[in-house]
């Protein structure tokens, strides 16, 4: 079974929706035959990577919130994140550009470590305090994969994937996509948002029961 999985570094449901996601698959008992793919998104494809920029007056500006606003609603996506078991730091994180992030995640798909790259990536930028946008970033984080450090310079320094997320974004706005996180279950079934893990978990036994007998996967 694939389950497809549209995305963006800077999105904080995404990383909520990725740990639901996991909560689902650890009760779903054929999840060994699970292939997860994720797919590019940009939730602000025009922003600039600024280290002096925090994602709370970002996002303000953004959305023409008052600081205020922007914190207490930054303060209640944190809580939520925290009943899954992760730690947010909107006041620190480091708006950054995800286009490179992205271009990241379909080279380590060729190493099939997606899932890996995408945990250390929103860790990175929700957690840590890195600038995802900064290739001396996303080059550490694939040598922590294991990822061939020519091949990393290589990629980062010039313009290869860049035509996969292209093609990831296009797909989104052919398929309806207008939010994200949005997981696609075997072409069949559609969870937008991070669910609880009983809604995950509902469409992929429903999915599963539908494969036909022959089919392997």
């Amino acid at each position: 079974m694939k389950v497809e999985i549209w995305s963006d570094v800077m999105c904080p449901f995404c990383y909520i929706g990725k740990r639901k996601f996991e909560k689902a698959l650890e009760q779903f008992p054929h999840k060994d035959k699970i292939n997860i793919i994720w797919k590019s998104f940009q939730l602000d494809p025009d922003s600039v990577t600024d280290p002096n920029l925090n994602a709370i007056d970002h996002l303000a500006q953004r959305k023409g919130w008052s600081k205020e606003q922007t914190i207490e609603t930054t303060q209640h996506v944190a809580s939520i994140a925290r009943q899954v078991g992760l730690d947010f730091h909107f006041e620190k994180a480091v708006v950054a550009n995800s286009f490179d992030a992205h271009r990241l995640s379909h080279l380590a798909k060729k190493y099939n470590k997606q899932n890996e790259l995408e945990e250390k990536l929103f860790a990175a930028y929700f957690s840590e305090e890195k600038n995802t946008g900064d290739h001396s970033t996303l080059l550490q984080i694939g040598k922590e994969l294991h990822f061939d450090e020519n091949e990393l310079t290589e990629v980062l320094n010039g313009d290869a994937y860049s035509k996969d997320v292209e093609q990831d974004i296009l797909e989104a706005q052919q398929i309806g996509v207008r939010g994200v996180p949005f997981f696609v279950i075997d072409r069949k079934y559609a969870v937008s948002g991070a669910q609880d893990p009983e809604t995950f978990l509902n469409a992929l036994n429903k999915a599963y029961e539908e494969q036909p007998a022959t089919d392997s996967n």
